[in-house]
């Protein structure tokens, strides 16, 4: 790509370019000024090239790069020659810019921490400077591996017929899960817009309008609090069909995926597995399980029912079970002072302990053999496949659900504490057939797992009202290495239906239509049977870049407390702004503007 100012980019040149003449810009990585030799790593977004200043260098030339420092910009024309010393570490290395022209375009104030890979730096200063951090290579190769799964995405939907629909980001509150962010309308006085936590409405309504097959890369927001895979604002891959089954939709995501796979990562993907919410569950204590490594979940309850350990037996006469997970070879790593830190974590999140089992070439020790019998003992090691060098974790609760979830959260903790994930494999996974239901325990009452327009199977239409807790939906999760990349669902068509699910939900027909009487109204007028889902193109490039957060995969993230460092913002805002919006603000019983 040439421009007026340049004709190639720093990564670009090679051996087989010596000899051409070229004219580069970008920033000052180093300068290295040796007596008669002066050089500078000059970087921009494609990588570095070194420029060489040497006795053949006018002198003008040779003074400018001397008094060029760390950050300056420069522009660069002069003849691409072979190295006398190489650099193996750099593409580019092997060449170098025998530079006959230099100008500085700009001159830059030492930067608060040094613009390069190894550099060790505080996160808020990073992100008070993001403009700064963005210039490092490793960030910089993030967002432009996002610009291609963008693209590649676009290509995908556009070569199976889905037409790119923008939906307003300015919207009705409706209850989707999670808190909205609120926009003060200031003509409607005391009226507010909702900012879209999904394009779920809106890309329904698409179906109604006969548009067959919607995609968008959309923005949606969620006021809630963050952590490593969550921002306030995150872009969604959303898409939704007509005319079709789970299968359908499954196949086209399955698609989706082995392209991205194949063009971004150079890898061939095969069928993804799929489980049931129940399977995933009871081997994995999760919903979203990371299937890169073992320690399934196994159960002990029929063995431990009628044992002397009452820990055990009376979990079990409660209702509830006993179950655990076997650590293959980890015995001289789970020490008996590691697994009471172990104990410390499940109690901190609500168990109420840790039973377990090391087997070592000097014998067997456990929190409560001398309660069992020799075979019971035997048995639990049978059902565990437990060998000499493993370590036996139980669990045991008057809830299975508890005891589901804390397994599931000790595999994790123990895989995390043991090295066992291993680094560059990539574990797809389908979980299907969630429950339609959840039991709020706060509320007391059965809530809609995920929104309310999500199909119930058809084998359970006959039990909605008889059996909640055995209805399951036409829902599904896909999930990649222990991390929900894509969620989504067939939907209710069938008005009768859909208010038969309202009133399951406690929403009176009057509640129901304040809320949604825009798309009940809607499906008055032939709606076709449509399905969709929405991958996180922020999770997407997480996972596939290696990165740890995505602060690391977003141009401008936000921070713990959901401010942005680097604008100050949220901030206040000046008080005849909140006049003309009819808003007043409130500290303790003081209005504040």
């Amino acid at each position: 790509m040439k421009t007026t100012m340049r004709s190639t980019y720093c990564g670009i040149p090679r051996m087989e370019n010596c000899g051409e003449t070229i004219t580069v810009c970008g920033w000052v990585q180093r300068q290295r000024d040796l007596g008669g030799l002066v050089f500078i790593d000059l970087r921009d977004r494609t990588g570095i090239l070194q420029l060489a200043f040497d006795d053949n260098t006018d002198r003008e030339v040779f003074n400018t790069a001397i008094s060029c420092r760390s950050e300056y910009v420069l522009q660069a024309t002069g003849v691409v020659r072979e190295r006398s010393s190489k650099n193996p570490e750099l593409p580019t290395g092997d060449v170098e810019l025998e530079v006959r022209e230099l100008e500085i375009l700009s001159r830059a104030e030492t930067p608060p921490f040094e613009i390069a890979k190894s550099s060790e730096v505080n996160d808020g200063l990073r992100l008070r400077y993001r403009y700064l951090d963005l210039r490092r290579p490793e960030l910089q190769k993030n967002l432009m591996f996002r610009h291609k799964v963008a693209k590649i995405t676009r290509d995908y939907f556009d070569e199976n017929g889905f037409i790119e629909i923008e939906t307003p980001t300015l919207i009705k509150s409706t209850p989707e899960g999670a808190r909205d962010f609120l926009v003060p309308s200031r003509i409607h006085s005391g009226k507010f817009y909702a900012l879209p936590q999904s394009p779920q409405i809106y890309k329904q309504l698409t179906m109604v309008a006969g548009f067959d097959r919607y995609m968008q890369i959309a923005r949606c927001y969620r006021d809630e609090d963050l952590r490593a895979d969550r921002q306030p604002e995150f872009t969604q891959i959303d898409f939704e069909m007509s005319f079709v089954d789970m299968e359908d939709v499954l196949e086209m995501a399955e698609g989706y995926m082995r392209r991205l796979f194949r063009e971004a990562m150079g890898m061939e993907i095969g069928p993804i597995p799929r489980l049931t919410y129940a399977e995933a569950m009871s081997r994995y204590g999760s919903d979203k399980p990371d299937t890169r490594y073992g320690m399934e979940i196994f159960d002990l309850t029929d063995i431990v029912k009628n044992c002397g350990f009452g820990v055990f037996s009376g979990a079990v006469s409660q209702g509830g079970s006993v179950r655990g997970i076997c650590a293959k070879n980890c015995v001289s790593a789970l020490t008996r002072k590691e697994i009471d830190k172990l104990t410390e974590m499940i109690k901190g999140i609500g168990g109420k302990g840790l039973a377990w089992i090391r087997l070592t070439e000097d014998g067997v020790s456990s929190s409560f053999a001398k309660f069992m019998t020799p075979e019971e003992m035997e048995s639990i090691l049978a059902k565990a496949g437990a060998e000499i060098g493993d370590v036996v974790l139980i669990i045991s609760d008057a809830k299975n659900g508890s005891v589901l979830s804390l397994l599931g959260q000790l595999r994790i903790e123990v895989a995390k504490r043991l090295n066992l994930i291993p680094k560059g494999k990539f574990n797809l996974l389908w979980i299907v057939e969630f429950p339609f239901f959840e039991w709020d325990e706060e509320a007391k009452d059965w809530m809609a797992m995920h929104h309310p327009f999500t199909a119930p199977l058809d084998e359970c239409l006959e039990y909605l009202e008889t059996d909640k807790a055995g209805v399951r939906a036409k829902a599904y999760d896909l999930v990649l290495n222990g991390l929900e990349l894509a969620s989504g669902s067939i939907r209710i068509t069938d008005p009768v239906l859909q208010n038969r699910i309202f009133r399951l939900l406690g929403l009176s027909g009057e509640e129901a239509h304040k809320k949604f009487g825009f798309l009940m109204d809607a499906f008055k007028y032939g709606a076709p049977p449509h399905g969709g889902m929405a991958f996180g193109l922020d999770r997407i490039v997480m996972q596939l870049t290696g990165s740890d957060s995505l602060r690391d995969v977003v141009a401008f993230p936000k921070v713990q407390n959901t401010s942005e460092l680097m604008t100050n913002c949220p901030d206040t805002v000046d008080p005849k702004q909140l006049e003309e919006l009819g808003l007043a603000l409130k500290a303790a019983d003081k209005p504040l503007g």
